[in-house]
């Protein structure tokens, strides 16, 4: 063979080892071979984005591969929910964990979806620069924060301590961000302050320079912000694998609130995994946002309740971002809920290869 020869069989070794290193490591072959199974057989596609808020989508995902049911759903990260409503107006996304504003204004105009379970309760908090000059709600006046999106709980949450200290639409200037973005933001001095779901508020602690001026349940008691809802279509054509995705999910919440009161294993084993192998987090800035304390963020329960969505609606209408009133029952789906309330916890401790 000649020099040639023998150049050009290594390039194409070469180039092959690369291209196939490439596709393991990088194309979502659980994916792309999903699209092959029959219509009736496959998995769904559900979005997330990194926050403690919708743990229990990866948590899921994770713990149910090591069960003798297998992988429950595919799940897809975002990094924003404006890309994830897209997602969902597009119907390239079969399910989703969203703010419940976005989820009713959705409804609203008209996207078939149903609200069918929560992501969890509490979890979020208002931000502001440690050391800096907020010391008081009422010292954001005419300062900056960041919120995840305008059809947020979290801006709902600052119009309602803004009530309660007599500020003024207006008075504090509110910007969307996306929410792995914050912390940097606020660093930088870019912002004022962040109110957004965890571990974003934990990582400004943690990184000793953001400190935490209120949490969610001061001024909402019972506080919820990441829900799920599914496409209506998927309801219609397939409600088992609907009600096997929110069964998932409720004992997701089970086995992340097992044990708080005799300690926290779970949740720091939940910490340790969906860090390294979801959010591309650190899991320290995860454990700290699950365990200190150990009801920052609660999982249990999470079925969805009429009184609180009237809440959001009501709030949305009075802040300006709904226009008519629209019912719990237009844009939710409480048989799935039911049917989850018999559901217990996973039997999954770390280390062992197996779940049930």
């Amino acid at each position: 063979m000649s020099g040639k020869s023998k150049f050009l069989l290594f390039g194409f070794v070469w180039l092959a080892l690369i291209s196939g290193m490439h596709a393991y490591l990088n194309v979502n072959w659980a994916s792309v071979l999903n699209d092959y199974r029959p219509a009736a057989k496959r998995k769904i596609s559900v979005a997330y984005i990194p926050v403690t808020c919708q743990l229990t989508c990866p948590v899921t995902d994770y713990i149910s591969k090591l069960s003798d049911s297998g992988e429950i759903f595919l799940p897809r990260m975002f990094q924003g929910f404006p890309e994830m409503k897209e997602a969902l107006i597009s119907k390239r996304m079969q399910a989703a964990f969203i703010v419940a504003p976005m989820a009713i204004a959705l409804r609203a105009q008209g996207v078939p979806i149903k609200v069918v379970y929560l992501g969890h309760r509490y979890g979020s908090a208002l931000v502001v620069k440690k050391n800096g000059p907020v010391k008081t709600f009422a010292d954001l006046r005419g300062r900056t924060i960041a919120i995840p999106t305008r059809f947020s709980d979290e801006r709902l949450l600052v119009f309602r301590a803004m009530k309660k200290w007599g500020i003024k639409p207006g008075e504090i200037r509110m910007v969307e961000m996306a929410p792995p973005d914050v912390a940097g933001a606020l660093a930088a001095g870019a912002i004022d302050g962040f109110v957004m779901g965890e571990p974003f508020p934990s990582q400004a602690e943690l990184g000793g320079y953001g400190r935490v001026l209120f949490q969610a349940r001061e001024y909402w008691p019972d506080y919820m912000s990441c829900i799920l809802v599914v496409q209506q279509d998927l309801i219609d054509r397939r409600p088992d694998i609907v009600q096997t995705l929110v069964d998932g999910i409720a004992r997701s919440g089970l086995w992340l609130d097992q044990g708080l009161d005799k300690g926290k294993a779970h949740r720091e084993d939940a910490a340790d995994f969906v860090g390294r192998f979801y959010y591309n987090q650190k899991p320290a800035v995860l454990r700290f946002a699950l365990t200190k304390p150990l009801d920052r963020v609660m999982y249990t329960p999470l079925a969805p309740r009429r009184a609180d969505f009237d809440m959001v609606r009501d709030l949305m209408i009075e802040t300006g971002v709904l226009d008519k009133k629209i019912d719990f029952d237009e844009y939710a789906d409480t048989r799935f809920s039911d049917g989850a309330r018999t559901q217990t916890s996973w039997i999954y401790e770390a280390g062992i290869a197996k779940a049930k």
